[in-house]
């Protein structure tokens, strides 16, 4: 008679990539975007280019992004400065900024697909117009949009738009706490583990910090 035996091991093991950095994806710098805003206007792509804008503008996550509705991110008839929602990874509330332009392309977007219901989807899938946008599917899009500038897609992901607006943000404050509330992170060491913070960096800001 064969038994099974169950080896202890196997059901604690951590994940491979636990506390790792596999593969971060470069954010895109500020001219780059500028660049793919140009490219997408001039090729009318009104629903790519609201968004590429949104995903700068929100920093969230694909998952997130790709399945915003009207009413998430209106107010008063209108596109809000602010909108909040609440994240599927972490099940924790998070708010982002709706710049001027963003709106803008996202009226045009809205008035194009005649989205009139507050219960819509903002980015429909093609395909299957009752469910959203597939992450697959935009990851495909930003691939795209990487190389209309000549950038090569294969080092690019949708992580790279989540990350661009924090990556200058910090760049320009060092203000970990803020880029901690803007990304949704329950804690601060998922926010230097996700931005990449050098140890230079980190002894720089205590250099500054006189106490």
């Amino acid at each position: 008679m064969l038994y099974l035996t169950h080896n202890p091991t196997n059901s604690t093991r951590e994940p491979w990539n636990k506390g790792k950095l596999i593969g971060q994806r470069p954010p895109l710098k500020q001219q780059e975007v500028w660049s793919i805003r140009v490219r997408l206007q001039m090729a009318d792509k009104v629903r790519d280019l609201a968004l590429f804008n949104l995903a700068i503008d929100s920093k969230l996550r694909s998952c997130d992004l790709i399945k915003l509705k009207l009413r998430d991110i209106s107010a008063g008839g209108g596109i809000a400065h602010r909108a909040m929602i609440m994240q599927q990874k972490t099940g924790q509330p998070v708010q982002f900024e709706i710049t001027e332009q963003t709106r803008k392309s996202l009226m045009n977007w809205i008035r194009e697909k005649g989205i009139r219901l507050d219960g819509y989807l903002l980015f429909s899938s093609r395909v299957r117009p009752s469910y959203h946008l597939s992450t697959r599917q935009y990851s495909r899009l930003v691939k795209r949009w990487v190389s209309l500038i000549g950038l090569e897609p294969a080092l690019y992901g949708t992580h790279s738009l989540r990350r661009t607006k924090v990556t200058l943000i910090y760049k320009r404050t060092k203000n970990l706490r803020a880029i901690q509330l803007l990304l949704g992170h329950s804690n601060l060491e998922s926010t230097v583990r996700y931005l990449g913070v050098e140890v230079d960096d980190a002894l720089e800001m205590a250099e500054q910090t006189e106490v």
